[in-house]
């Protein structure tokens, strides 16, 4: 590689490595993911994301107004093959305080998961009633899991598709008894500037197929539709992120947030879209056309 290019592509790491900064600084702003003296527990998987998301959160922490601890954690699954030196030695090499936590969930989801079926599921469940559970042991405050912007929308059509709800990911969670609360950094972050990023940073990743497990194929024609959506129709998989951070309970059917039962008429307030009608019957000129008069309705 020339002067030229090597100078190129350092250019194009510090845009992205600002962007990817910017996203995850604003995500934690607007839904107040990190408070003062935080212990952030930083979930590894091994993956791209959850070393971006590590990566990220250690670059923020020494710049932020407020102080907060980040502590990484590993749930080794017992999965045969498993490096399990890779992440101690990644972990030391940045001089950050970490846990591995060993669980043998693996054995469990092979017995109980039928031959060729998924195990992707029950493996979650599993997985997060042990981090949970580490959590309140360390003092962690927060529980950081490296899902970004392409997870959520995958999650939301998967849940439409085949759920018949509408429910996604939300950049911020208490767990049902009350006693965690995960937070998403990487929500504005799309899944393409993170393996650019990895691949920049040059992550010893852990690829999750250790265990033999056949990926989702309902998400994984979910993420393919995504992928082809970027490419014919930039910004669309963008606006529908923003679609459920836009939400008009009364434009949508569910009795339980809109009281569609009770709709009393209330016609002591304004009249805007009575003055709406009004200006464009006005400004409308068409020969024989016969209009109601809304002047003095």
């Amino acid at each position: 590689m020339n002067q030229k290019d090597t100078r190129k592509e350092s250019l194009e790491f510090n845009k992205l490595q600002k962007r990817l900064r910017r996203n995850v600084g604003n995500a934690i702003i607007d839904y107040n993911m990190i408070e003062a003296n935080d212990v952030v527990m930083a979930c590894m998987s091994g993956g791209k994301d959850s070393f971006a998301m590590l990566d990220i959160l250690l670059n923020l922490q020494k710049v932020a107004p407020i102080k907060f601890e980040v502590v990484a954690v590993n749930l080794d699954q017992k999965q045969p093959g498993f490096p399990e030196h890779i992440l101690p030695e990644y972990f030391e090499s940045l001089n950050i305080p970490y846990y591995i936590v060993d669980k043998d969930t693996y054995s469990v989801v092979k017995e109980k998961v039928p031959e060729g079926k998924t195990t992707c599921g029950l493996c979650s469940r599993l997985r997060r009633g042990t981090l949970y559970s580490f959590a309140e042991k360390i003092g962690a405050t927060k529980i950081a899991l490296g899902h970004h912007l392409d997870d959520i929308v995958e999650t939301l059509f998967l849940n439409m598709f085949h759920g018949a709800r509408m429910k996604a990911m939300p950049p911020k969670l208490r767990s049902d008894d009350g006693r965690n609360v995960v937070i998403r950094p990487l929500t504005y972050c799309r899944e393409k500037d993170l393996i650019r990023y990895a691949e920049y940073k040059a992550f010893p990743i852990i690829p999750c197929n250790l265990c033999g497990s056949q990926e989702n194929l309902q998400r994984k024609a979910i993420k393919a539709m995504l992928v082809e959506w970027d490419k014919k129709s930039p910004g669309r998989v963008d606006n529908v992120f923003k679609s459920i951070q836009t939400v008009s309970p009364s434009q949508l059917a569910d009795k339980s947030i809109f009281d569609f039962v009770n709709l009393p008429l209330d016609r002591e307030g304004t009249r805007e879209e009575y003055a709406f009608m009004e200006a464009t019957v006005s400004s409308t000129n068409i020969d024989n056309a016969m209009f109601i008069d809304v002047t003095n309705i």
